[in-house]
């Protein structure tokens, strides 16, 4: 997904055909090339609408980090607790 995502937010080799096309190509052709380039833009702002979390400000965003990693930090502890008794000794 990384990878789309970054097709998805290149912009800099279409501004640059729309840059070079204004001094070389006729108007028709400079608009052609505007109308892509605001397809593509709206695309992006659809695509980062739909990424995970983006509704999340950053502060909720760090307190559900927070409560994720307490979550990981007791439930490695009760791994290690199951891994470490002889109910699940299966060497008797």
């Amino acid at each position: 997904m990384a990878d789309a995502g970054e097709n998805e937010l290149s912009f800099l080799q279409q501004i640059g055909d729309v840059l070079k096309s204004i001094d070389k190509e006729s108007h028709d052709v400079v608009n052609q090339k505007m109308t892509e380039l605001k397809i593509k833009l709206e695309k992006a702002r659809e695509f980062v609408d739909k990424m995970p979390g983006i509704q999340c400000s950053k502060t909720e965003q760090l307190k559900q980090i927070d409560v994720l990693r307490n979550q990981l930090t007791i439930k490695t502890a009760l791994l290690e607790k199951y891994k470490n008794s002889d109910q699940f000794d299966l060497n008797r």
